[in-house]
């Protein structure tokens, strides 16, 4: 099982996932390098996009690491990493407006993201239990486990499937907030553009090897019917 050919289908997720990692700290090493002309931080960006829109119950924290940046719609805070929180570049402020774009979904309970959440337990319950029931139903013969675990599986590809359209709204947001409300330079939003599309990438290259997996144990399972 362990050296089943069906092994194929992930390389070219693999590579994706590679590339797009590899283009993530490319561009955002480059474009933290240039400052922006906006002449804020990423954590004063963040409070003046916030305030603007209305969202002053959403509180701004700082957490340890580089790109951990992300946004708590339980507890309603927006958590800025080392390299963006006082950081003026043009690759901060980019990825701060992004997060501030989740926190305005939340806030407008924008579709994708209401269903994302609610599904978000289900697949992380799923993602620890499904290779579980599967490899367990392989190795043993019980079919009925294996199938188990793949319908568990199910769930987590859906998750990465909606988890797309709740990124690519919140960089689409982000570029019109810089744009339009701050009025940043159009050669500053093309870096913007740069830094965030190539993080969109790791999202696609997370949602193709989710589905080539469940593909692979499928085709495992059937050989094994």
């Amino acid at each position: 099982m362990f050296y089943d050919p069906t092994f194929v289908l992930l390389i070219p997720a693999l590579l994706l996932a590679l590339w797009a990692q590899i283009m993530v700290q490319s561009r955002f090493s480059e474009y933290s390098r240039v400052r922006s002309r906006i002449g804020m931080t990423g954590s004063e960006l963040a409070r003046f996009i916030l305030d603007a829109a209305g969202l002053y119950d959403v509180r701004i924290e700082y957490v340890p690491g580089t790109l951990t940046d992300h946004y708590d719609p339980i507890h309603k805070v927006v958590r800025l990493s080392q390299a963006t929180y006082n950081s003026d570049s043009i690759a901060a402020l980019g990825v701060v407006a992004h997060e501030i774009g989740h926190a305005i979904q939340h806030a407008t309970k924008y579709a994708p993201i209401v269903i994302r959440n609610a599904i978000a337990p289900i697949a992380q319950f799923s993602s620890n239990l499904a290779w579980v029931f599967f490899i367990i139903g392989i190795i043993t013969g019980a079919l009925g486990l294996a199938k188990f675990g793949i319908l568990l599986f199910i769930a987590v590809v859906l998750f990465s499937i909606i988890t797309l359209p709740v990124e690519f709204d919140a960089s689409r947001r982000a570029v019109k907030i810089l744009e339009r409300n701050l009025m940043m330079p159009k050669e500053e939003l093309k870096g913007v553009k740069a830094v965030l599309s190539a993080a969109a990438m790791t999202y696609v290259a997370a949602t193709l090897m989710s589905i080539m997996q469940l593909l692979r144990m499928v085709l495992i399972a059937r050989s094994r019917d």
